[in-house]
């Protein structure tokens, strides 16, 4: 992944998209967050533990309008670096990553990127 990320100059800090709490503590990790430290670490960036999740309503299952309509609630914590390379487990429909870039934007980053593990395409699920 970190061949692939649309950064590697200096100056660019690495942002976990955060995994709601409650899914947090049941799995005991949070997959975006050990893929951005690998990537940052690979990268030679830092990585910033800028952004907070709050529990809300699950996206995985919902329809691509309803994710779209009601993103999860994103905040931003603590200093937000400048750019940001904003790393993520699995991209749906993007309105997680959406909300991320808005917050850290509204926040004071000049300029958000964007790095996913992998991407859903959709239709019918395993064992559904």
């Amino acid at each position: 992944m970190a061949g692939a990320a649309p950064v590697a100059e200096p100056g660019w800090a690495v942002v976990a998209v955060p995994a709601a709490p409650g899914r947090r503590r049941r799995r005991g990790f949070d997959p975006a967050e050990l893929i951005a430290a690998a990537t940052a670490a690979r990268l030679g960036l830092p990585i910033a533990s800028a952004l907070a999740r709050r529990d809300g309503r699950r996206q995985v299952g919902r329809p691509r309008a309803k994710r779209l309509a009601s993103p999860p609630a994103v905040r931003t914590r603590g200093p937000v670096p400048g750019r940001v390379l904003l790393v993520d487990d699995v991209l749906t429909t993007g309105a997680t990553l959406a909300a991320c870039a808005a917050a850290l934007r509204a926040a004071g980053a000049i300029e958000v990127r964007a790095a996913v593990f992998a991407r859903s395409l959709g239709g019918p699920r395993l064992g559904a």
